[in-house]
């Protein structure tokens, strides 16, 4: 087995579709990236490059290439699990984090979960997210953007 962590952060923009977990969340301000900058699924991802040695999210999608202006960033998941299949390893759990004052996550909580399953081909009980503020405290806590950590293992690919 192996583990990898992620982590990613994004300030609010105004006139941006806000993307979490691959979920659209009506009612807020969407976030500033040069993909869709879904916080949630750049965490997991990077995690996942992580436990399988593979790098970083910024060395295979940086953001000089057009290629990957405002793309879904469950593309970008995709990719990142194709490349860890290759070395021979899948998904065994993912655990993540959203540092966010606004928008509250509860009500979406279950659709995210279900969805970042799908997307990694795990049963939703394989998959956790939790949800806290920054107490005030910082950028965050004034509700200036999303921050998230993942924590994912990966196992050895059942043939």
């Amino acid at each position: 087995m192996r583990v990898g962590i992620g982590y990613d952060i994004h300030p609010f923009e105004p006139g941006r579709v806000l993307m979490l977990g691959g979920i659209k969340i009506e009612g807020s301000w969407g976030l500033r990236g040069h993909s869709d900058a879904d916080v949630l699924l750049h965490a997991i991802g990077d995690a996942l490059l992580g436990a399988a040695a593979l790098g970083d999210l910024g060395d295979h999608f940086p953001d000089s290439d057009p290629k990957w202006k405002d793309a879904p960033s469950a593309v970008l998941l995709a990719d990142i699990l194709s490349k860890v299949k290759n070395e021979g390893f899948e998904p065994g759990n993912v655990d993540a984090t959203i540092i966010a004052e606004r928008p509250r996550i509860g009500p979406h909580r279950a659709a995210i979960r279900d969805r970042v399953g799908s997307l990694l081909g795990l049963h939703a009980d394989a998959v956790n997210i939790k949800a806290t503020t920054h107490e005030g405290l910082g950028a965050l806590g004034k509700g200036q953007g999303i921050a998230v950590m993942a924590i994912v293992s990966l196992v050895e690919a059942s043939a």
